[in-house]
């Protein structure tokens, strides 16, 4: 816990420990599948065995090997811009992105305290900002419902 002065900043390095990566990736290039992909290729350098899929982007943002670091930023620009005209698509990338930073946030960090290490900033115009924010809300709760189907009865860990 950090407390600091009322109406004061609590300085970046109190909330950013250690390595991080931080990585800026832009919606505007984001117009299809490919346009994705090749954002995620470009901005995180992923691995030449990337498989430019949807299941691939996921191993790959639950690895991120290749990119020492104690915790990794991904901010997307313009992220009420990517994939215009393809809701499905946009769905698909806010899925794989709530998946992946579900993963990190199970991270059990050396000294016993559970801490995402994987932040996914998505950047929109003012106006746009109560959209992209139930459509981030509809896939959490697609997304939540896909693994309580997939998990094992019997299984309470809260894990896909």
């Amino acid at each position: 816990m950090r407390v600091v002065p009322e109406q004061g900043a609590l300085p970046v390095d109190l909330l950013l420990t250690g390595r991080t990566y931080v990585a800026r990736l832009d919606g505007r290039r984001m117009c299809d599948t490919d346009g994705v992909f090749r954002e995620f290729y470009d901005g995180l350098g992923l691995p030449d065995y990337f498989g430019w899929n949807w299941n691939a982007l996921h191993d790959c943002l639950g690895d991120l090997s290749w990119l020492p670091a104690d915790q990794y930023v991904l901010i997307v620009d313009a992220a009420d811009q990517a994939m215009p005209g393809d809701a499905a698509g946009r769905r698909q990338l806010f899925r794989t992105l709530l998946r992946a930073g579900r993963r990190w946030s199970s991270v059990k960090r050396p000294e016993g305290i559970d801490l995402s290490r994987l932040l996914v900033v998505m950047s929109c115009a003012p106006a746009s900002v109560p959209d992209v924010r139930a459509q981030v809300r509809s896939c959490w709760e697609e997304t939540v419902a896909s693994e309580e189907r997939l998990r094992p009865a019997g299984d309470v860990s809260g894990r896909p």
